[in-house]
């Protein structure tokens, strides 16, 4: 009855972190750039109440056909993140920016500190330095003509300006992408930004358009890959999963009261 106790224990706990993160995923439904997370479970040592499954007995019997092992319960083993790309939302904004395909932005924050997002809300500021929201510069960075009448981005990233009483566009710099091995591997810090991890290998910068890169889409951004319906049937299945396993607690302890109470 304790094993059963502690397996339940175990189960209750793996669905509250699941609800903890189909939660997160509603909360973020409009952010920016968001990619939805997934906990990951696998089950625990396991017992051997006699000799295992194919061991020779040493009375001189038969190899066991089956095993005799009883589970120890479950626990998180990671959570994932979905890096499927979100819809691309048309804002016509001159700095809102998307990648349509694989890669992300690279930002450095003031103390050379370098970031990844899919979130592309830049703007410039007062000294004509394209910026995130937190107001970390995109990199390699970026700086407008004070002068300058309009912005055109093109999908390889090129960035041309207009500037006072010139006709034609001049080229100002180049946006980049960059690319990681393994996505999920991302370290997520908050604000929609990631840092890489050994997980996540090295990244390879390159031009938007290149082979393996995706295309900047200006006036556009990519909302969260968070499906509302999903989560929504995900969290029941959490809810149920967790009052069966608090219904394995209650039997158990009535079995115990049970024993208890024999004379």
């Amino acid at each position: 009855m304790y094993r059963a106790l502690q397996i339940a224990a175990t189960g209750m706990a793996a669905q509250q972190l699941n609800v903890e993160v189909i939660s997160n995923n509603v909360a973020n439904l409009n952010s920016t750039g968001y990619k939805r997370r997934i906990a990951e479970f696998q089950d625990l040592l396991y017992q051997n109440l006699n000799r295992d499954v194919g061991v020779q007995s040493t009375t001189g019997g038969n190899l066991p056909p089956v095993g005799n092992q009883v589970g120890l319960g479950v626990k998180n083993s990671g959570i994932f993140i979905n890096t499927n790309q979100g819809t691309l939302v048309k804002t016509d904004g001159k700095f809102d920016l998307a990648i349509q395909g694989k890669g992300y932005f690279q930002v450095t924050n003031a103390d050379g500190t370098v970031y990844y997002t899919r979130s592309g809300r830049f703007s410039p500021d007062g000294n004509g330095l394209i910026v995130d929201p937190n107001g970390f510069q995109i990199d390699p960075g970026l700086t407008l003509p004070q002068d300058y009448q309009d912005v055109t981005i093109n999908q390889q990233g090129e960035v041309f300006v207009t500037i006072s009483n010139t006709v034609a566009p001049q080229l100002v710099g180049r946006i980049t992408a960059v690319n990681f091995l393994n996505e999920s591997g991302l370290r997520p810090e908050g604000n929609n930004l990631f840092t890489e991890t050994l997980a996540s290998g090295s990244p390879t910068q390159g031009n938007p358009g290149a082979i393996g890169y995706g295309t900047v889409q200006q006036g556009f951004i990519e909302t969260s890959n968070v499906d509302a319906v999903n989560e929504i049937t995900s969290l029941i299945v959490a809810q149920r999963a967790y009052e069966l396993n608090s219904r394995v607690i209650s039997t158990s302890d009535d079995m115990l009261n049970a024993i208890n109470q024999i004379r």
